[in-house]
């Protein structure tokens, strides 16, 4: 399997490309972080975005987390919700989904997303409706760790 391969699908995750209804919408990607031994020590829905740095064998992601029920609807804490790096060293194709042998000894896969992750992401397109283009634009760049805007 060759790099294009496990990015491509990767991308397709995210995007939603996998949807059994034709709408990428009803449909993106998930990440389960596992330990050396096996268990579990993360899970989240992944962000739509993505952005992959060669020279480092990493990809920059966006784990759904610190999201919550306000007067003004469910938003998400972008101080939070921050961007997060899985650093590789190798990765392959498993029934569907992208496993990634991090740096770390950890392992990570990124799978389709259902049940509590489908409906957190559902939350987040809603969520993203609300951003200015230069909210929405700046989210995407995945280009800083900190976040000085609304919503933090």
């Amino acid at each position: 399997m060759t790099a294009q391969q496990w990015r491509q699908r990767f991308s397709d995750l995210l995007a939603g490309n996998h949807s059994t209804t034709g709408d990428p919408v009803d449909a993106g990607a998930r990440l389960v972080v596992l330990d050396p031994d096996g268990n579990e020590a993360f899970r989240a829905a992944l962000a739509r975005h993505h952005r992959f740095v060669d020279e480092d064998q990493a990809v920059w992601i966006r784990p759904l987390v610190g999201g919550q029920d306000t007067s003004d609807g469910y938003v998400f804490n972008l101080g939070v919700a921050r961007r997060r790096a899985l650093q590789w060293k190798g990765a392959q194709l498993v029934d569907g989904a992208v496993e990634i042998d991090l740096v770390t000894g950890q392992r990570a896969r990124v799978e389709p997303a259902e049940g509590a992750e489908l409906e957190e992401l559902a939350r987040w397109d809603d969520f993203t409706d609300r951003l200015t283009p230069e909210e929405d634009a700046a989210l995407r760049r995945l280009d800083a760790d900190s976040w000085q805007g609304r919503y933090a």
